[in-house]
């Protein structure tokens, strides 16, 4: 069957205009008619028809066109009520006449809309220059480039060429394609020119270039932004960059710079031009990944305690298949360190010779050396991290083995051993930063105070969980062993100790010491006291581990335990899927240095979270993510599927991970069969109430599978996101990227009413109205501290109002000039209510508050100082973003000399104010909110 011809140039517009379609014509009474829209021959009019009117009136001139608007940018589409069922992506608006009425229409693709408001906003540009230059393509520096191709390819000089060689040469300049499709392609353009030869003209070979290589989205965006022209100039390249890249600091060089590497003529190069094929190559381009390349270093705090960061965890580490039955393989932990895992496992057995060795106990059939393991851990530990490993020591030796399981750590891993004693004047562990280059042991510890060269102690908290599930008696005690004291020296940062309960562990428990808790025993937790495994893992680590039920190596939801700051959540690496997705796609930020800083909501002492939180976190501002899916290119079949051929019917679905209150999936409509370049053109939006801890999964699936529907993912945390016009490099089921399998898409991130960081807001986002939303103080049930905290109330109101206001000019300034007395004002009464922190418990017992009740009150004070403390950081983040936007402002106006025209009144009333911001801006580097 032919291809359907794709749009690659102006004149391609055109020629569809010319032929017609049906497009919905919507007016101001909310009725919505289906006409049929053509441009004229001679391209100086627009008419439709059926219409009552007159043939002669029911057109519209070209020369009366003022400007053409894709989406529903009119008071007609605002006003309809209909306008919610009309996508944005197929509405447009012809502005017209001297009133500057409007023509509404609505098509029935995205793809089509781009056609009409192409091809007129060309026409109109071009409206006084003569016709020839619009009828044909041959005046573009496409054109020229492939001319200067084809003739240096065509040796004998004839002006044709064999197919064989045209196809080579497609090939040659785009890899990704087909050379079955190429060859078809060919002999369309040959039978509809009725050819009996397989020779290709030069012609014949720029038609099959344009058709094949040339995506339409790609195209309309290049005319988009550079007003209509058929390339873009070192300026365009500049405001796209700017506008909707989110790149800072760009210069006219720079712009310069990407069109020489990327141009793909030589005149373009030299004249400084970016035509459609370089263009497109700059797109997929690693500089245009959505991974944003600041996230590829180390760019958070090292220095904060073990306990506030997520570790890369790997459990069972030694296998590489199910648990049941898998052999234990020495690539299991070269996998695993070469990913930045920085917590693995070893259990550790007797073996032959009095050499101990590491195998799966289910399967004993292929054990490893102990030795020869810890030799490649010695090798890798630093290979792609140099902060500090964990080694989960299994311990099923004999005392014998274990002094020489000692001997060799000793020996291979020297000075790498962190033994240091932990000093009971500190209240946390040491950082990342101070134990870089270390190797830390985490197992079970001989009683410091007992003056013993061995002794008993219980077995391991996850042997101990698989022996009782697989006896019968649930309730018997923990099996014990024997351990040494040399052993039990080489632990000491991670003393394996047993988890009976919050309150116990909070008096008790040492911060050197660590639980384990089964993926059952963490869940119920989690479920019944969010609040209190939060604050359990401000100060201790918590290691969660699979259930022993999952037989066949399946993966736990990491996520489910990252809510409630569980550092070390330990997953099979070797068996992928959602969860291990999840697991490699959060692990991949802060250079994928293998530890991953939790949200300081998490972290501070007194702040209150819980996992279960519906809605606003407080003291956090949510973020609004607009996604569009824009398309796909080179889908492979799905691996497993059965034979259909090799036609697909993909969609895509975006899923948000994080707390519960921000988890939801949503689709794009199906695609029928296309696995080239899947055209989706379809918007989402989803508010993030906890940024920090949310990651977005891109999921590519065939919806008319047999056997097996996927195609290929990719996840990314949001804070990783780069916004703007992005390619996707779409990764395996088991986790490899696929080559030129990519995902097109257009990404924002802005707060609830638009605003937000300027390199992240992206220019072309349309922004919903959105109900504003204030963080309420709870009620402690304690007089004094409720009577401070009731005169932040109102400073509270104050400075959400001028967050949400600042997107005027006169509102931001307003917030540059109020915010320091309003964030002040909630310092003070922060500071205030942390007075009575440590009497907390003394006042409510004096008020006669006990059990429930008093842990609601100290619970409610915790909520009240983490709103405080966080509106107090929203606000000041405001105010650098206002000065920040306010000097952009600034720049524009000396850019445009808008200082040094117009009256001298008005002259001089500018210049005020632009040095007013000059002079705030630099004042305040040394103010109180930066």
């Amino acid at each position: 069957m032919p291809s359907e011809k794709k749009i690659s140039s102006a004149s391609d517009c055109i020629s569809f205009m010319q032929a017609g379609c049906e497009l919905k014509k919507v007016r101001p009474n909310s009725r919505i008619y289906n006409r049929f829209f053509t441009l004229d021959p001679d391209l100086q009019a627009l008419r439709w028809e059926p219409s009552k009117k007159d043939l002669e009136k029911a057109k519209l001139d070209i020369s009366a066109i003022k400007e053409i608007r894709l989406g529903k940018n009119t008071e007609t589409f605002r006003n309809n009520g209909l306008a919610d069922q009309i996508s944005e992506d197929c509405a447009l608006s012809v502005i017209h006449g001297e009133n500057y009425e409007s023509l509404d229409l609505v098509a029935n693709s995205a793809d089509v809309a781009n056609i009409w408001v192409s091809g007129l906003r060309y026409l109109v540009s071009r409206s006084k220059q003569p016709l020839d230059l619009m009828e044909s393509s041959h005046n573009t520096p496409r054109f020229a480039w492939l001319k200067t191709v084809f003739e240096a390819a065509d040796v004998d000089g004839n002006g044709i060429m064999l197919e064989d060689t045209s196809v080579e040469l497609i090939k040659k300049l785009n890899p990704t394609l087909k050379e079955s499709k190429i060859r078809l392609k060919f002999k369309e353009i040959q039978k509809s020119k009725e050819k009996l030869t397989t020779r290709v003209t030069e012609e014949e070979f720029y038609e099959a270039f344009c058709e094949l290589c040339t995506r339409p989205e790609v195209y309309f965006l290049l005319v988009q932004i550079s007003k209509n022209k058929e390339y873009l100039d070192a300026n365009d390249l500049m405001l796209f960059l700017e506008a909707e890249q989110g790149v800072t600091h760009i210069t006219e060089e720079m712009c310069l710079d990407i069109i020489r590497r990327y141009e793909l003529s030589q005149e373009g190069r030299l004249k400084g031009f970016l035509a459609i094929d370089g263009f497109t190559q700059y797109l997929l381009s690693p500089e245009c990944d959505i991974f944003d390349p600041e996230h590829k270093k180390i760019v958070q705090d090292m220095t904060q305690p073990l306990s506030h960061y997520y570790i890369n965890a790997s459990h069972n580490t030694y296998l590489i298949e199910d648990q049941l039955r898998g052999p234990a393989d020495i690539n299991g932990y070269v996998r695993a360190l070469k990913m930045s895992c920085r917590s693995i496992e070893l259990d550790v057995c007797d073996g032959p010779d009095n050499e101990p060795i590491i195998c799966n106990r289910n399967n004993m059939t292929s054990p490893l050396s102990f030795q020869n393991v810890i030799e490649v851990i010695n090798k890798l530990a630093f290979f792609a991290s140099e902060y500090p490993l964990i080694l989960c020591l299994g311990n099923h030796c004999s005392v014998q083995q274990q002094k020489v399981v000692v001997q060799h750590m000793k020996r291979i891993f020297g000075n790498k051993l962190y033994t240091e004693t932990p000093l009971s004047s500190e209240a946390y562990l040491p950082s990342p930063e101070k134990l870089k280059m270390k190797i830390i042991v985490k197992g079970k510890k001989l009683p410091c105070d007992q003056d013993i060269l061995e002794g008993e102690v219980t077995d391991e908290d996850e042997e101990a969980e698989i022996s009782r599930r697989l006896s019968e008696d649930f309730s018997r005690e923990p099996k014990l062993i024997w351990l040494c004291r040399e052993l039990s020296d080489l632990v000491s940062l991670c003393k394996s100790v047993q988890y009976k309960d919050f309150e116990t562990s909070m008096k008790a428990q040492n911060y050197w010491e660590i639980c384990s808790f089964s993926e059952a025993e963490a869940s119920r937790i989690a479920n019944e006291y969010p609040e209190d495994f939060v604050n359990y893992n401000k100060k201790f680590l918590s290691r969660v581990y699979p259930s022993a039920m999952r037989i066949d190596s399946s993966n736990l939801n990491p996520q489910d335990f990252w809510n409630c700051g569980c550092q070390i959540v330990a997953m099979n690496y070797q068996t992928p899927g959602p969860m291990m997705d999840l697991h490699t796609g959060w692990f991949l930020q802060n250079g994928g240095c293998g530890y991953v800083l939790r949200p300081s909501v998490m972290r501070e002492e007194v702040s209150y979270f819980s996992a279960n939180t519906k809605g606003i976190v407080p003291g956090v501002s949510p973020q609004v993510l607009h996604v569009k899916i824009i398309s796909g290119q080179n889908f492979p079949k799905p691996k497993g599927a059965c034979a259909k051929g090799d036609v697909i019917d993909p969609y895509v679905c975006i899923e948000i991970h994080g707390i519960p209150a921000d988890c939801t999936e949503q689709r794009t409509k199906t695609v029928q069969q296309n696995s080239d370049n899947p055209i989706f053109d379809e918007s989402f939006e989803f508010q993030i109430n906890l940024p920090e801890l949310a990651m977005i999964r891109f999921v590519v699936l065939d919806d008319d599978y047999i056997g097996d529907e996927f195609i290929g993912q990719y996840t990314i945390p949001l804070e990783c996101l780069q916004p703007g016009y992005r390619h996707i490099p779409l990764r395996s089921f088991v986790g490899d990227i696929m080559e030129h399998v990519t995902l097109f898409v257009h990404i924002a991130i802005t707060n609830r009413s638009g605003g937000g960081k300027a390199q992240k807001r992206s220019l072309s986002v349309r922004i919903g109205k959105k109900a504003r939303e204030y963080t309420m103080l709870r009620n402690t049930g304690l007089k004094t501290i409720d009577d401070i905290f009731k005169l932040a109330v109102h400073p509270l109101r104050e400075a959400t109002d001028m967050r949400e206001n600042m997107q005027m000019i006169q509102e931001s300034r307003v917030l540059i000039e109020t915010a320091d007395i309003t964030h002040d004002k909630i310092v003070q009464c922060q500071k205030a209510g942390m007075e009575f922190h440590e009497e907390l418990h003394n006042l409510g017992t004096k008020e006669g508050l006990k059990g429930r009740k008093l842990s609601k009150a100290i619970e409610s004070f915790a909520w009240n100082i983490t709103v405080l403390k966080g509106q107090g950081d929203l606000l000041k983040n405001a105010k650098n973003e206002a000065l920040e936007n306010m000097k952009q402002i600034q720049l524009a106006c000396l850019s445009c000399g808008l200082s040094k025209t117009g009256s001298g009144h008005a002259d001089a009333k500018s210049k005020r104010c632009l040095e007013a911001i000059q002079e705030k801006d630099t004042g305040d580097e040394n103010g109180r909110l930066c």
